[in-house]
């Protein structure tokens, strides 16, 4: 199983503390006592291990599980294996989670990677740049003209703060990250290789003597508590802003366009495109490989499934896929509709039994 040697071990803990910790019910009192050192998935837990399960599609690993105790709700409690102490909760993976949290906290953010404490020799800090007190800057860090960066904020080895560009207080800015054009709040979590800022991808289009760079003049706006996975870019805006709204939770590999506003508290999974002047309303959820066409308006709450295309706007909670994406029930019927079609033709390729 894997081994979290990269961060701080649990501390042992009894059932009786797990489920004071965890707001669970032992179901077997008389195991109170019994210790667990970890956690881990159904499939790799060992004796003193805590795993979790609210899924019958792993209800074969429940079955075959090595773990010591598992949590688990009251529908799925009677398959657990009589070896295994039953932790009740209504939430289980919600639970695993929060007991993860606690076990785990050095494992939320990312901290300096070589333990600097202040800025680090070799990091350049241009003179007229604002660092609060506790403020560190790793190794080969270059930090530009007039910057100002927040109390508590990490910058990564071999990152570039742009001039002007301002960073609040208890961020972390990954190694190698590129940062210009931006004003970003607090506590916003910006993993290794991304870039943030630069030109949108304007032109207008000549035909065979070329184009014509239209300027970027824009910025980039990104609120507090946004989180933006590696390897992300964040173009910035031409006429108005680009702007990520508070809570918004974004995966490795996505692009967003210039002028692209994401609303609150959405989730957009790995390698999402997002073309440009879309506007993305609150609670959004795009899955994995999206793709958005320009200008669209994309409703609060809507959901995206995994690899659909977007060419239309999208209503507030509508639940689209496909490619083109529409309501996912529609885009299900069609399919059943051409496998039928599809089946048919197989079984009467000559069409000697249609009149």
């Amino acid at each position: 199983m894997a081994q979290p040697i990269f961060f701080a071990s649990p501390p042992s803990s009894t059932l009786a503390d797990i489920a004071a910790l965890a707001k669970a019910v032992l179901v077997d009192p008389s195991r109170a006592g019994q210790e667990v050192r970890g956690l881990a998935s159904l499939d790799e837990a060992g004796p003193m291990h805590l795993c979790f399960f609210d899924n019958l599609k792993y209800a074969d690993q429940l079955a075959s599980t090595r773990a010591g105790a598992c949590l688990v709700s009251p529908r799925f409690e009677n398959s657990v294996p009589p070896h295994v102490a039953v932790l009740r909760a209504s939430q289980p993976f919600r639970t695993f989670v929060l007991l993860a949290r606690e076990w785990h906290r050095d494992a939320l953010r990312p901290t300096s990677w070589f333990g600097q404490d202040g800025i680090a020799p070799s990091a350049i800090v241009d003179p007229s740049a604002r660092l609060e007190d506790g403020v560190i800057v790793d190794p080969m860090a270059l930090i530009g003209a007039k910057v100002e960066i927040g109390a508590g904020t990490v910058i990564g080895a071999g990152s570039v703060i742009g001039p002007g560009v301002k960073i609040g207080r208890d961020c972390n800015v990954g190694a190698r990250t590129a940062i210009q054009c931006a004003l970003i709040g607090n506590n916003v979590l910006i993993h290794p290789g991304c870039s943030i800022g630069q030109d949108g991808y304007g032109f207008v289009f000549f035909g065979p003597d070329g184009h014509l760079k239209v300027p970027q003049t824009g910025r980039v706006l990104i609120q507090n508590d946004v989180e933006i996975g590696a390897g992300t870019t964040i173009d910035r805006g031409s006429l108005r802003d680009t702007v990520i709204g508070e809570g918004t939770k974004i995966d490795n590999q996505v692009q967003i366009g210039h002028n692209v506003t994401i609303g609150r508290h959405c989730l957009l999974a790995a390698q999402i495109g997002l073309a440009g002047s879309l506007t993305i309303g609150d609670n959004v959820a795009l899955g994995a490989k999206v793709g958005i066409n320009n200008h669209l308006k994309i409703g609060d709450g809507a959901q995206v499934t995994a690899m659909s295309a977007v060419k239309d706007d999208i209503p507030p909670n509508g639940r689209w896929g496909g490619h083109f994406a529409k309501p996912t029930r529609q885009w299900f019927r069609e399919i059943v509709a051409v496998e039928r079609l599809a089946r048919d033709q197989a079984a009467d390729p000559k069409g000697e039994g249609r009149e």
